[in-house]
């Protein structure tokens, strides 16, 4: 039985709200910066310890969803997302990592299973690209809202520390009343129908919906990663997804923060919204920039970052706050184009009955980019910033080069006809 035209919506906000708590820490960094004692490389750690949260998630989504259904794993990380941002608020140093932590694994459920379960409310008459590109509209406008509303709320509300978090409770509370009626679309043992319209037909075991194997027969869930174009085309540029975004708008904007006395968490926001917003847009055009005979897309998305990190190693040096955003924009774009060509690389390495578990994978592969604050911090102490930046430009170069020596190599077979729609049906962002 077809779903109701509008049962999408509330999915879509599900996925935003939990990339909204992924993101407020972006604006509240600022404050504690002003308010607290905690060093730079306490704030980057707590930044990065998202990441350990963020990859279980990323990989126990699927096998989630499959056993429970995706209504009760979203609804239970929007739960979860809720709790840790009241712990969030309670603003010292145990609670912040601990809420940060927990972040990071209801996210990571809600990325998969709930980008999942949007797309199957969309039902059978909508085409898998316009699907996904909601999914990736959801993702990215939490991502973006959550920086810019917390940075506000910062800015000028009281309780600059606390009703952030609170805000962002409050939004999980309003998805979780609206998604309480939405049905189950997936059939497993535990996939109850919910409100009894049952699942989405082609949505069970057995099919290409994101989360069952075949015939009870477990997916060759790692293909792609034993594949050489994974090693050496794909993994090289990994770390430069989130790499970019978060020397953008985690890195950037601290450096200039005594040009904007009074809205380093407002400008904090704002550069974070702007470089996500720019990914976002970014992303489509990996697509036409992809070559199946080449690496192209790749090489152009590296070389996109590189630039971004002189731009930024220059901003740094001159202490400009328009240089932080014209960096920002070309770091936010680097970030949009590595992610959606990477995804496009993986996809063709990985056999159909995976599902989105490959985009799981590769997820899993970028995120480490989440360490690269961490890693400027500790190191902030034997060089300058702009010289950690042009260093990191140095590395990408390597890396480029290593793509770019393997762009025509390792190709893997045509793909199936059949599996062409799905080329976009995993544009989920971290």
């Amino acid at each position: 039985m077809p779903h109701p035209t509008g049962d999408w919506l509330p999915a879509a906000a599900a996925v935003a709200v939990a990339a909204w708590g992924a993101n407020q820490f972006t604006a509240l960094a600022s404050v504690y910066r002003a308010r607290t004692d905690w060093s730079a490389l306490s704030l980057a750690a707590m930044f990065s310890v998202y990441l350990l949260g963020l990859v279980p998630g990323l990989l126990l989504a699927g096998p989630a969803a499959e056993r429970y259904g995706r209504r009760r794993t979203v609804r239970g990380a929007l739960g979860l997302s809720a709790a840790a941002s009241v712990v969030l608020a309670l603003s010292d140093e145990p609670s912040v990592y601990a809420a940060r932590l927990a972040t990071g694994f209801a996210a990571g459920l809600v990325f998969l299973a709930g980008t999942a379960w949007l797309r199957e409310l969309s039902g059978p008459g909508v085409p898998p690209e316009r699907s996904a590109r909601r999914a990736m509209y959801a993702t990215g406008t939490g991502f973006a809202a959550g920086a810019l509303a917390s940075g506000v709320i910062a800015e000028w509300l009281p309780a600059p520390t606390v009703l952030p978090a609170l805000a962002q409770t409050l939004g999980c509370l309003l998805v979780l009343r609206a998604t309480r009626g939405l049905p189950e679309t997936a059939r497993g043992r535990g996939c109850g129908n919910g409100d009894g319209r049952g699942a989405r037909p082609g949505a069970g075991p057995g099919k290409s919906d994101g989360t069952g194997p075949a015939h009870g027969t477990p997916p060759p869930r790692t293909a792609a990663v034993r594949h050489p174009r994974f090693r050496y085309v794909v993994l090289p540029a990994s770390p430069a997804v989130l790499g970019a975004a978060t020397v953008a708008y985690v890195v950037l904007p601290p450096l200039v923060a005594d040009r904007v006395p009074g809205y380093a968490p407002l400008f904090s926001g704002l550069v974070a919204a702007l470089t996500l917003a720019t990914g976002v847009v970014a992303q489509p055009f990996a697509a036409r920039l992809d070559d199946a005979d080449s690496a192209r897309a790749t090489l152009t998305a590296m070389a996109t970052v590189i630039a971004g990190l002189l731009l930024g190693a220059l901003a740094a040096a001159r202490d400009s706050v328009g240089l932080v955003v014209a960096a920002a924009v070309v770091l936010g774009t680097g970030y949009g184009l590595t992610l959606g060509a990477g995804l496009h690389e993986v996809e063709r390495l990985t056999p159909p009955a995976s599902g989105p578990t490959s985009a799981s994978l590769y997820q899993s592969t970028t995120s480490s980019g989440f360490l690269t604050p961490l890693l400027l911090a500790g190191t902030a102490g034997h060089a300058s910033y702009p010289a950690l930046l042009a260093g990191m430009a140095a590395v990408g170069l390597l890396c480029l080069a290593v793509t770019a020596a393997h762009s025509r190599r390792h190709l893997p077979d045509p793909p199936d006809p059949r599996t062409a729609a799905r080329r976009e049906d995993s544009s989920v962002q971290t």
